[in-house]
């Protein structure tokens, strides 16, 4: 009797395993091994891959000293681990971060995330030290690629006045178009003061319209940009009131001038929403001189929209 009490169990035992085995794709759910992360979650679970994993870099802060980053875009976002750590941008500088260590010698490591305007994330352990080997610190480098791929700090982050468009892919659009330097459209322009304002070409992708945009200085004097504005106006009416125009806030621009030197020239190329103008409407853009009067416009009517180029097929350069 004791053998076919015995035999029973064993069936048992062999039956919920298999059993347990079926339910989790072939995989014992407590195998003779060291749980992974994946498998100490309750519930059906699964490790994530490493292939997926932001890896961070290591970061020391102390409580006497500050720790300056310098990132290659304007930051957008910083999340931090813990109150032992204190963190902000620079002022008047969007793309230095400073931190330091809010408590002294906090022994607890911590973590600090970084997300930066052209969609770069970056990831950082963060432990104290009385003396920090590495103050100012330059994060451009890491973004450098390799072998023709994208930047490892690469992710698909996605902001919303940016639609459906990454980040990453419009920055390289703006800069394919700035390196290329083609001359597109040759009938869109104003030239004055001995200076030229052109519209050098026009894209389109994916809901967003790529300006390139040039100035020419013919003159002696080197010409000062205050700013360019962007503006749907009325066609008829010679001068504009608040209710008559619809200013367009470029969304990114790439290479933006602040002095134009004599008998030279520069080039920008910004990135705008895209729209439409009715037949009675059109986009009138105005280069403006700091401390001076010089300004210069030029008009985009909705036939020269049409004329924007697709960029799907565009080798991007990074």
């Amino acid at each position: 009797m004791k053998k076919i009490i015995l035999s029973m169990a064993l069936l048992a035992t062999m039956g919920a395993t298999a059993t347990a085995q079926d339910l989790n794709n072939g995989t014992p759910l407590m195998p003779n091994r060291p749980l992974s992360s994946g498998e100490l979650f309750q519930g059906m679970s699964r490790a994530i891959p490493n292939g997926r994993v932001v890896l961070p870099y290591g970061l020391d802060v102390t409580f006497d000293k500050t720790v300056h980053l310098i990132f290659p875009a304007p930051i957008r976002y910083v999340d931090l681990g813990s109150n032992n750590l204190i963190a902000s941008k620079a002022e008047d500088a969007e793309n230095v971060l400073r931190v330091k260590a809010a408590v002294k010698d906090f022994e607890t490591e911590t973590n600090m995330s970084v997300i930066c305007e052209d969609g770069s994330f970056y990831a950082f352990n963060v432990k104290y030290a009385d003396e920090p080997e590495k103050l100012s610190i330059e994060m451009k480098d890491f973004l450098s690629p390799t072998e023709g791929r994208l930047p490892s700090n690469r992710s698909d982050i996605y902001f919303k006045e940016l639609g459906n468009e990454s980040p990453v892919l419009v920055k390289l659009m703006m800069q394919t178009i700035y390196q290329n330097d083609r001359h597109c459209i040759k009938h869109i322009g104003a030239q004055q003061f001995g200076m030229k304002f052109l519209l050098h070409g026009l894209y389109a992708h994916n809901g967003l319209l790529y300006f390139h945009t040039r100035m020419e200085n013919g003159t002696n004097m080197p010409y000062s940009v205050d700013f360019i504005t962007f503006k749907v106006v009325d066609k008829k009416m010679a001068k504009h009131t608040a209710i008559q125009e619809q200013v367009l806030q470029p969304l990114r621009a790439y290479h933006q001038v602040m002095q134009v030197k004599g008998h030279s020239h520069e080039h920008s190329v910004f990135v705008l929403e895209q729209f439409a103008l009715s037949d009675d409407k059109q986009l009138e853009v105005t280069l403006y001189e700091r401390n001076g009067g010089r300004t210069l416009t030029f008009y985009v009517t909705a036939e020269d929209l049409q004329l924007a180029k697709k960029i799907d097929n565009l080798k991007l350069k990074w």
